[in-house]
C-alpha cells in the first residue's frame, strides 16, 4: 500500500469549469496498525474512474503538528505547515477519510484543522468513515460543525464501512463492492457538483468571510 502524497502539477490552473477538480483527500488516521491504507486504497479507486479530478493524498501519519497552538510557532512547525497549508490551499474540494475513536474523530485531524483557517474557506468536504457499529457516523456528525466553523461546505451523503476489516479480503479488495461503490459514486458527483459551483463562484467574488 502506497498513499505517498502528491502535489497536483494543476495548482496554477484558472478557476473555471474546463480545469480538473484539485481534491485534497485526507487520511486522519495516525495510529498505530491503522486500517486506513485500505479505506484510502478503496477510495483512491473510485476516484481514479474521474478523468475530471486532479487528486492530492494528505496522509496525517506523515504530518507532525504539536498539539500545542502558538500564534508564534517555531521554525520546525512552521516548516510542516508549509509543507501541508499551501497543499490545503490549492484544494478545491476535500475528502476525508476517518476512522471514530470513543464517539469522535482522531486529534490528529483535529490538531490539523485548529492549526490551519482560511485553506477550509468556501469549499466542499466530503466523508468517508468507518468504526464498529455505527461505521464512523458519529465522528461524522462532529466533523460537519467543525467544519461549518472553517465556512466549509459539508457534503451530504457520506460513505461508511461498519465493521470495515470483515468487509475486505486480505488483498484489500471490498468482497461486495456494490453498496459502497455506488455510495462512493453519490458522493463524488455531490463534491464535484458544490466545488465547480464554489470554485465558479469566488473567480468573480472572492469570498472574504
Amino acid at each position: 500500500m502506497d498513499i505517498t502524497t502528491h502535489v497536483s502539477a494543476q495548482v496554477n490552473a484558472p478557476s473555471d469549469d474546463l480545469a480538473p477538480l484539485r481534491v485534497a483527500v485526507i487520511v486522519a488516521s495516525n495510529r498505530e496498525g491503522r486500517f486506513a491504507p485500505v479505506i484510502a486504497d478503496w477510495f483512491l479507486s473510485r476516484t481514479a474512474e474521474h478523468d475530471d479530478l486532479d487528486v492530492d493524498v494528505i496522509d496525517l501519519a506523515g504530518i507532525d503538528l504539536p498539539t500545542a497552538l502558538s500564534f508564534n510557532p517555531s521554525d520546525e512547525v512552521q516548516a510542516v505547515l508549509a509543507q501541508v497549508s499551501p497543499r490545503l490551499d490549492a484544494a478545491d474540494a476535500f475528502v476525508v477519510l476517518t476512522p471514530e475513536y470513543n464517539h469522535s474523530f482522531p486529534a490528529s485531524l483535529k490538531n490539523l484543522i485548529d492549526w490551519t483557517g482560511s485553506e477550509w474557506h468556501a469549499k466542499p468536504v466530503g466523508f468517508v468513515s468507518y468504526g464498529g457499529m455505527s461505521g464512523g457516523l458519529r465522528a461524522v456528525e462532529q466533523l460537519r460543525q467543525v467544519f461549518a466553523e472553517m465556512h466549509a461546505t459539508t457534503i451530504r451523503d457520506t460513505v461508511s464501512f461498519h465493521g470495515p476489516r470483515a468487509h475486505f479480503d486480505d488483498d484489500g479488495r471490498h468482497k461486495d463492492p456494490s453498496a459502497p461503490n455506488t455510495a462512493a459514486k453519490a458522493l463524488l458527483n455531490q463534491l464535484t457538483w458544490w466545488a465547480h459551483a464554489l470554485r465558479n463562484a469566488k473567480s468573480t467574488r472572492p469570498y472574504t468571510g
